[in-house]
This record gives C-alpha cells, sequence and structure tokens, in this order.
C-alpha cells in the first residue's frame, strides 16, 4: 500500500509541531521552577521534532532513515537520564 508523499507530509509535520508544542510546555516549566528534568524534557522533544521533520525535508527515501533514527534514541536516552537523575537525587 502507497501512501501519497504530500499525505505523509502533512502527517509529519503535524506530529513535529506536537513534540515543538511539548517541548514549549516543558521550556515554561523550566523557568517557572528552574528544574533540570524539565530543561532535558525539552532537548528529547526537540530531537523528537527534528528526527521528525528532517527526512520529510531532505526527501530521504524510508529505505535510507535508519541513521536519522539515532536522534530519537539520542532523545529517549536524554528522558531516561533525566527520570535517572530526579530519582537518585
Amino acid at each position: 500500500m502507497s501512501q501519497d508523499p504530500e499525505v505523509a507530509s502533512f502527517i509529519a509535520g503535524m506530529v513535529s509541531l506536537g513534540f515543538i508544542a511539548a517541548a514549549m510546555f516543558f521550556i515554561q516549566f523550566y523557568r517557572e521552577t528552574k528544574d533540570r528534568f524539565f530543561l532535558y524534557f525539552t532537548a528529547a522533544f526537540v530531537l523528537f521534532a527534528i528526527n521528525q521533520s528532517v527526512p520529510i525535508a531532505w526527501h530521504i527515501d524510508a529505505d535510507d532513515q535508519a541513521p536519522i533514527y539515532l536522534g530519537r534514541l539520542a532523545g529517549y536516552v536524554l528522558i531516561i537520564i533525566a527520570v535517572a537523575q530526579k530519582n537518585l537525587a
């Protein structure tokens, strides 16, 4: 089943917008509390947004997208670090 590239671009843009909105909420919480936990989450969601939009913006085929997902891995690592630091403190 083939997906229309314009629909895929629209969906990727909407998902990226959702990630950026979440990052904006976390940066607001960071400004109020000065807790690094929220800063880590902000960085993770920015990485997720970049990871979602880069393949569409650069017209990268689905077969060649494997290295791009290292950004998603980095985002998850940031979340794990944030939770671990919060629980160990």
